[in-house]
């Protein structure tokens, strides 16, 4: 069965897209920082009859990055890695002005470093691989300039030109930078705790990934919506 690695994958974009592809017949390896979610995401998508493995840590920390790897070669190797873990650097989120410049180090260090740290980690096993593929979850505000986004959206335009650069120095890969759209998580409720607008349900992007996964367009950068019109 293909095995795939997810970050961030207790709630929100990273549990919805596990339970899809464990539906799917995937074998995961899940990673998230609080071990009883992750915990609890674990068993709720192993009721699809796959191989999950959950690995609670943090992955700025390099050992557990190489966990992460581990746990997927005794699985069978890598064909997916999800870069969906991500860090605000200032909750709520602040103007410029505001924004403690530790936090934005921060950003860059969970949004941009450690996925490429993954990447590496993980590139051996995705050569391997006859379909071998990087998912960065971006944001449309690594493209558009938004105020109090500064900060995350600067770590997510690092991480957009990292999947970009990647996707042309390894052409036997596909390397998508994936923007999901609005959607209802924590991580918004954090961002914007005054917000109360209804957003969709992460689970209501998921068929845009799949899609990506079915027809294996070119690397480069998507956005869930478009992928999804017409569908």
């Amino acid at each position: 069965m293909p095995v795939a690695i997810i970050t961030g994958a207790s709630k929100g974009l990273g549990r919805a897209l596990a339970e899809a592809l464990a539906a799917r017949g995937w074998d995961l390896v899940l990673d998230a920082r609080g071990a009883g979610t992750l915990g609890e995401a674990a068993v709720a998508v192993s009721a699809h009859g796959t191989r999950v493995e959950a690995l609670p840590g943090d992955v700025t920390d390099a050992g557990h990055r190489s966990e992460l790897v581990a746990a997927a070669r005794g699985l069978g190797g890598i064909d997916l890695l999800v870069s969906n873990a991500s860090a605000l650097g200032a909750e709520p989120l602040v103007r410029l002005a505001q924004l403690p410049l530790a936090g934005l180090r921060w950003a860059l260090e969970v949004n941009a470093v450690a996925a490429l740290g993954l990447i590496q980690e993980a590139l051996p096993l995705l050569r391997e691989s006859a379909a071998g593929t990087v998912i960065a979850i971006s944001s449309d505000a690594a493209a558009e300039a938004y105020e109090t986004w500064g900060g995350y959206g600067a770590s997510k335009a690092a991480l957009d030109q990292l999947a970009a650069v990647l996707g042309e120095e390894e052409p036997g890969l596909r390397v998508w930078a994936v923007d999901p759209g609005d959607m209802a998580t924590d991580l918004y409720a954090a961002a914007v705790p005054d917000d109360d607008d209804p957003r969709p349900a992460p689970a209501s992007v998921v068929p845009a990934f799949l899609c990506l996964l079915d027809e294996r367009p070119a690397s480069g950068r998507y956005g869930a919506p478009c992928l999804l019109e017409g569908r």
